[in-house]
């Protein structure tokens, strides 16, 4: 009789399923689907705060070479007017020697010194002597016909024009020939 016993548990056993989990609760699912919600939530929080800081240290570098710009362009005027002074007598300099051969010199270490401050700021001249007229770098304030010059080409420089990396300080002031 035990075995029968035996026999009639085995089976029972043997057709029996294993204890099914209960399905999760509808409370579980609410959590699990809050969960993602604030999971997404800190993703979209974290990219847009990403783009904000790269935003305003795009400005910020932005406003920063706008201001370095204005400046630079202000000492432009500087140079000019230092590249006139040393035109304008280069002989007579060169034959009253003495106090006039020392101005000179100063005024030449002060025009170095001036444009290799701007060379070390990025600051560089616009070669327009001989290239064809762009708008975008050259301002004409003067068309002559030139023999032997292709048309549209710089044949005199008024004012050296300069460029900060990439950006435009100051147009060149040039003539510009015709055909």
């Amino acid at each position: 009789m035990e075995d029968e016993r035996n026999n009639a548990a085995g089976e029972a056993s043997a057709t029996a399923q294993p204890p099914e989990q209960p399905e999760p609760s509808l409370e579980v699912n609410e959590l699990k689907q809050q969960r993602d919600e604030f999971y997404d939530r800190l993703l979209r929080k974290t990219a847009e705060f990403d783009n904000y800081r790269k935003r305003t240290e795009r400005e910020r570098l932005q406003l920063s070479e706008a201001a370095a710009a204005d400046l630079l362009g202000e000492l432009l005027p500087l140079v000019d007017d230092l590249d006139r002074a040393l035109k304008a007598d280069a002989d007579s300099a060169a034959k009253s020697g003495g106090a006039d051969a020392a101005i000179r010199k100063g005024v030449e270490l002060i025009q170095r010194q001036l444009l290799e401050i701007l060379r070390k700021r990025g600051v560089t001249p616009i070669d327009a002597l001989g290239a064809d007229f762009d708008p975008h770098f050259h301002q004409a304030v003067a068309y002559e016909p030139a023999e032997g010059r292709r048309e549209g080409e710089v044949v005199e420089e008024f004012r050296r024009g300069y460029m900060l990396g990439d950006r435009l300080l100051r147009p060149a002031m040039v003539k510009v020939a015709k055909g």
